[in-house]
């Protein structure tokens, strides 16, 4: 069964850092996946912006997802000022149509950031509405929802992150890392910048790429102990107690009610890793 999966994050890079492995995992087995950016990220730098920055966040993207031969897209609203309104929910589902994913997976809504709360948000408005004919009646509507999920977070309230899927990343994670180190605006400018780290960003690209592999920057320890350790549970559950025991990076879904249910059999089909 060929796969289409749809990763919709609020910026250029968050699809990369949350579900990098799993876009390895699935292009490595000849599934179609496409990183779908809701904002041109054009605010998040200290010393770019605008145009500039959209267009040097949409080639990083682009960078990315051709480590993995995957397609990056990106909407072309503001970066910090995502609004859930009538016209980017009709665009949403209209893309979401037109591609017909069978795995939608994107932010949860409690997060700090607004743009991830109102992808959240816009996701959750498309999710029936894509089976409704007579919504964007200018598209054919979808027979039934994909299944939705979130990206795991550190979240805890009102509600923490509860995976329904754990999947080790061990022989892609090196991909994941190349596909963080293409956002090089982000991964060693701006977020470093923002967080009071920039000092202890390495200056050689081998010594960037180990930083980030080893999550010394906290911002990243989701490439790694949050998910592996975290949820040792849930990868016991999918690979049994030996298996699990030495898995070192993961990544975790957790499933929306939003959308369709995943029966194992679904869970099987869709994670066939």
């Amino acid at each position: 069964m060929n796969l289409r999966v749809l990763l919709v994050g609020a910026h250029p890079d968050d699809c990369d850092i949350k579900a990098g492995g799993l876009t390895a995992l699935y292009r490595e087995r000849g599934h179609d996946v496409r990183i779908l950016s809701m904002t041109s990220g054009e605010s998040g730098h200290h010393e770019q912006s605008g145009v500039e920055l959209a267009d040097r966040r949409r080639r990083e993207g682009e960078s990315a997802a051709d480590v993995v031969g995957a397609t990056f897209e990106m909407f072309n609203n503001p970066d910090g000022r995502l609004e859930p309104t009538l016209d980017v929910r009709e665009r949403l589902i209209r893309y979401v149509r037109e591609y017909d994913p069978d795995l939608l997976v994107t932010h949860r809504p409690y997060d700090y950031h607004p743009d991830h709360r109102y992808t959240a948000r816009l996701v959750r408005d498309a999710a029936y509405m894509v089976t409704v004919p007579n919504v964007c009646p200018d598209t054919p509507r979808l027979a039934s929802d994909p299944v939705i999920g979130y990206f795991q977070d550190h979240f805890r309230k009102p509600t923490p992150f509860d995976p329904d899927v754990a999947v080790a990343i061990d022989e892609v994670v090196d991909e994941k890392v190349e596909m963080m180190h293409r956002h090089e605006s982000q991964m060693y400018e701006w977020l470093p910048y923002n967080t009071g780290a920039l000092e202890e960003v390495p200056e050689d690209e081998a010594t960037r790429k180990l930083w980030l592999r080893e999550g010394r920057f906290d911002f990243f320890s989701n490439v790694r102990t949050n998910v592996a350790d975290v949820y040792r549970d849930a990868l016991v559950d999918r690979y049994g107690e030996e298996r699990a025991s030495s898995v070192e990076y993961a990544e975790a879904v957790e499933v929306s009610e939003y959308g369709a249910p995943l029966t194992d059999d679904r869970a099987d089909e869709l994670f066939p890793f």
